[in-house]
C-alpha cells in the first residue's frame, strides 16, 4: 500500500515505551514537505471547556495528537455544512476551519464526536522520515 493522506498506520512493537505506543495514525497530509498525522486512540486526558481559551464551550473530548505543536488544537471534521475554511482530506474529512464555528457546532448539538475530533499537537516527519520508518519495521498498514 502507497503512503498518502487518508490512511491509518499503526505502530509496532519497537516503539514500545516511546510516546507512540500502541498508536493509530490518520495520516492528514503527505507531499514532498513531509507527512502529518493525528493519533486517534490516545485520549488526551483534559475536555475542550478545561482550556482557559475555550472554557464557554461545553465539555467535549481531547484527543492527544502527537508530540509536535501541543500549544494548538487542531480539528478534523465531517461537517462542511456547519464549518467553514477545511481543506478536504479523504474519506469525507476536513482538516481545520473556524474554530468559532466548531464551538458553535458543539455547543447546539449540531455536530457530535462521531462528526468532529479535537487534537492536542500532531505527528510530523520530514520528507523520507516515515518511510525509512516504515521500511524498518516501527510502523505498519
Amino acid at each position: 500500500m502507497d503512503l498518502k493522506a487518508g490512511i491509518h498506520i499503526k505502530s509496532n512493537t519497537s516503539l514500545i515505551g516511546s510516546f507512540f505506543e500502541d498508536t493509530n495514525i490518520l495520516i492528514v497530509e503527505y507531499d514532498e514537505a513531509g507527512t502529518i498525522g493525528f493519533v486517534t486512540n490516545k485520549p488526551f486526558g483534559k475536555s475542550l471547556h478545561e482550556l482557559i481559551e475555550f472554557n464557554h464551550a461545553k465539555p467535549f473530548p481531547l484527543m492527544d495528537g502527537g508530540p509536535v505543536d501541543r500549544d494548538h488544537l487542531f480539528v478534523l471534521h465531517k461537517r462542511p455544512d456547519l464549518i467553514d475554511g477545511g481543506k478536504q482530506i479523504p474519506n469525507g474529512l476536513y482538516l481545520g476551519g473556524d474554530m468559532d464555528q466548531v464551538i458553535q457546532a458543539l455547543n447546539t448539538g449540531g455536530a457530535n464526536p462521531q462528526e468532529i475530533q479535537l487534537f492536542i499537537g500532531y505527528c510530523g516527519w520530514d520528507e523520507g522520515e516515515l518511510e525509512a520508518e516504515l521500511e524498518e519495521g516501527s510502523w505498519s498498514f
